[in-house]
């Protein structure tokens, strides 16, 4: 399924995101599990001007404010992460819809493969309401400036 895909999209993808769903406990890889995927990539990080752990915070952030919204006090409360397992999680919808992208993206723009260049595209064009979207916004990611910066 992701033979497109170049050595460091394809680890993005299938091994960094879904570690980092894990870590998380989450049960399935969403959008904001790509992002921290791809952020493994330390020129997609540059490119963005965020490391791993600005955004891992950012994520825990808006985690928080969530459940505060509904009247649930998170702070201090570690999450359970998820052992590393044989079967593969799941990936939402969203996450699908964000591979899609980057490959129209490579698509559009003659690539061969799907770099990690071509995922970053596909994260910046989300949705406002996509987690990842809120991440980036969290952390002060200009969506459509990187996006022009990364494919013109």
């Amino acid at each position: 399924m992701f033979e497109r895909f170049t050595a460091g999209a394809r680890a993005a993808v299938t091994v960094h995101a879904p570690t980092e769903a894990r870590r998380r406990g989450d049960r399935r890889v969403g959008t904001e599990h790509l992002l921290l995927g791809v952020l493994h990539d330390v020129e997609a990080a540059q490119t963005l001007g965020v490391d791993i752990e600005t955004a891992r915070s950012a994520l825990a952030a808006l985690d928080e404010a969530a459940l505060a919204a509904i009247g649930i006090d998170a702070r201090g409360v570690e999450r359970a992460t998820i052992t590393e397992s044989s079967t593969r999680l799941p990936f939402t919808s969203g996450a699908k819809a964000t591979l899609s992208r980057a490959l129209a993206v490579a698509r559009r723009t003659g690539a061969r493969r799907i770099a990690v260049v071509h995922l970053l595209a596909g994260l910046l064009d989300g949705d406002r309401t996509d987690p990842a979207t809120n991440v980036l916004a969290e952390v002060g990611v200009d969506r459509v400036a990187v996006r022009a910066r990364v494919v013109p």
